[in-house]
């Protein structure tokens, strides 16, 4: 605490120097003592904190002729104590920290008056401090909190005796009171400072959102983790509304309002689910709002939870279980056919277009008469694709009422219209990764297919009531049994819209094109009538097949499924038999005469009229096995040629005793 350099050696002319100090002590007026107190008060008037006890500590030592002086407070313990201004020879020296045992501060922390006029170093061996130094005279007084909790302690010490007054000693003892409560107060303020930074961190370290704001919704400060969360800058929050990233959907707003209007009232209310908009990128982001109005009524604490994805995971939920629904209805609804029967010229040009576009995400449009199969061919170039994995979505555009068919295709939001209950996800986003096939394109409205262009075109679309833009990567199929290039000219139809679907085209002939198939249809239905009604048919009655080749089929596939359906439930026999009464009726209802059907009896040999069905089945594999030359599988198999799987194929081959080499 001193210079060793300067360490005091006492001589024999010491006692001289403690008798003139005594004695100058003595004749010390009190009229010079106040004068003492009131140039230390005035001089530590004008500061506070380290700049007191600075100014404390040199006036101090000034005041009552002493060569060091100190203000201390404990350290770590009540054992060790540190300064926290400490003089020196009228310099500020730096501080010092030290154990008390054995040292003159000990008493004075336990709460005495400490003054040793001489030889405090003889009395303190075991201080260091005053031994290094010299010290002769110490003066101690303990420093007091306003509870009366020990604090600090305040001392001057000297080379040489220190007699002190009565006076003097109690000007010490109002220094040492103005000290205690500076000292006071900078370990509150210190504590303060403490607790500010700890909740400061934790503020703005927390994982959970704050805001204070206005009750406009203006921010005025936020924690780390809602700038993060909304994609704001720290220069971004003052000033920036809240309003202005709330989502501009019903769904959203209106909670938001009635939140507000709550906290301008002074109450708060429970806590809402809301949609927000990050501010750097826009991209959506749901989280859970709780706010607390402060009393002045102008200001709102928030805490905002972010659940963007729980939201998220419920509604690719929602869409699973709506997938899931959908599933089962294509499951438990009944298909004109299963696969793809026939070994036509016409049938297998149709199998080698959807080879050649299967493999691409090319827009296909499949034209046909009603009943001809266009569904099946959509799910055959689904399944061959890429997408095969991912969802197979069919519209009906002609089933969906006028007024619903943009929320069918592209979904709602909530409150979008009156009857919006909750929130519908779209076909299109429903067969996102996968294919939606558009039956019946050409009934769809003038309206929708403005939308419908520029999801083809862009990918995206909004859901009716929203104004959040949806991405979407979706193959598309269309069908219609209309002429859309007639409808185009007739201005029924957008040329644009047209242009963008008719990008492959696919045409599936009529049954009257392929009455070569109608054999292999025939036996195809006969096999599953018979299995669905618990029945078992042998054979076709020859007459029946003649008949059957030889009508028009205005309603193709479809018709011909009805035809054998009911033929089916009317048999008693094994002998399967379609009488005439049953084809004449489909061609009235078509508006179209009976079709004479001497003009092709001729085509249908005889010998397929005695046939049995297994004579019939073999007779067509055989034929099969001989145009692909002894291949099974692959496209230009005899598997692919019949309409059955390789798997499947062999089986029969097994039951029916044929092998590959007899292929006549």
């Amino acid at each position: 605490m001193g210079d060793r350099d300067t360490q005091w050696q006492r001589d024999a002319g010491s006692s001289d120097e403690s008798s003139a100090r005594s004695a100058a002590a003595d004749s010390a007026s009190p009229m010079q003592d106040l004068e003492a107190l009131r140039l230390i008060l005035e001089g530590t008037a004008r500061s506070t904190g380290e700049e007191f006890l600075h100014s404390l500590v040199r006036s101090l030592a000034t005041a009552v002729d002493a060569q060091f002086a100190f203000v201390a407070e404990f350290a770590e313990s009540q054992g060790r104590v540190r300064t926290l201004a400490f003089s020196a020879d009228g310099r500020i020296e730096a501080n010092l920290e030290w154990d008390l045992a054995g040292t003159p501060c000990q008493d004075v922390v336990r709460g005495n008056f400490c003054h040793h006029t001489s030889g405090v170093s003889r009395l303190f061996p075991r201080d260091t401090m005053l031994v290094e130094r010299g010290i002769e005279s110490y003066l101690g007084v303990p420093l007091l909190d306003a509870g009366g909790r020990k604090i600090g302690h305040l001392a001057v010490f000297d080379r040489r005796p220190m007699p002190i007054d009565t006076q003097r000693t109690q000007v010490f003892r109002i220094l040492a009171s103005r000290a205690a409560a500076e000292l006071e107060r900078i370990q509150i303020e210190r504590r303060l400072r403490a607790s500010e930074r700890q909740f400061r961190d934790l503020f703005e370290e927390a994982p959970i959102a704050y805001v204070y704001e206005e009750t406009s919704t203006r921010f005025v400060s936020a924690n780390r983790a809602f700038m993060d969360l909304l994609g704001l800058g720290p220069g971004d929050v003052p000033g920036t509304m809240g309003l202005s990233l709330v989502a501009p959907t019903p769904s959203s707003q209106r909670p938001v309002l009635e939140s507000l209007r709550a906290e301008q009232a002074g109450t708060g209310l429970a806590a809402i689910e809301i949609e927000l908009r990050r501010k750097d990128n826009g991209q959506p982001v749901w989280v859970q709002r709780w706010s607390k109005p402060e009393p002045d009524g102008k200001h709102t604490r928030t805490m905002i939870v972010d659940i963007t994805a729980r939201v998220l995971a419920e509604r690719e939920q929602t869409r699973l279980h709506q997938h899931n629904l959908y599933l089962r209805e294509e499951i438990t609804e009944i298909h004109n056919f299963e696969q793809i029967v026939g070994a036509s010229a016409a049938i297998q040009n149709v199998l080698r277009q959807i080879e050649q576009v299967a493999a691409t995400d090319a827009t296909v449009l499949i034209t046909g008469e009603t009943g001809t199969g266009k569904e099946l061919i959509a799910r055959a170039v689904h399944s061959l694709s890429a997408r095969k994995t991912h969802a197979l979505i069919k519209v009906n555009c002609a089933a969906l009422p006028t007024g619903l068919v943009e929320s069918e295709l592209f979904g709602h939001e909530k409150g979008a219209f009156t009857g919006a209950l909750a929130r519908r996800i779209g076909r299109f986003e429903l067969a996102d990764k996968g294919t939606i096939f558009l039956d019946e394109i050409g009934e769809m409205p003038a309206d929708v297919q403005v939308k419908l262009l520029r999801v083809l075109q862009e990918h995206e679309f909004e859901a009716v009531g929203s104004t959040r833009t949806l991405r979407t990567d979706v193959r598309v199929i269309a069908a219609t049994n209309r002429n859309l290039g007639a409808a185009v000219a007739e201005h029924q139809f957008r040329p644009d819209l047209y242009f963008r679907l008719n990008v492959f085209p696919v045409r599936l002939p009529p049954l009257r094109e392929r009455r070569e198939d109608i054999p292999l249809l025939v036996n195809f239905l006969v096999i599953r009538m018979g299995t669905k009604l618990g029945k078992k048919f042998t054979t076709v009655d020859g007459a029946s097949m003649t008949r059957l080749r030889a009508y028009p089929w205005p309603g193709n596939v479809r018709e011909l499924e009805n035809v054998i359906e009911r033929a089916a439930i009317l048999s008693t026999a094994p002998v399967l038999e379609v009488e005439m009464g049953l084809l004449v009726p489909q061609a009235a209802a078509a508006g179209e005469p009976a079709a004479p059907l001497g003009d092709d009896t001729a085509s249908v040999s005889s010998a397929d009229s005695e046939l049995t069905l297994a004579d019939f089945e073999r007779k067509q594999i055989r034929e099969a096995l001989a145009s692909s030359l002894g291949v099974i599988e692959g496209p230009r198999g005899a598997a692919a040629l019949l309409g059955l799987h390789p798997n499947t194929l062999r089986s029969k081959l097994k039951r029916l005793g044929i092998t590959r080499l007899q292929t006549v």
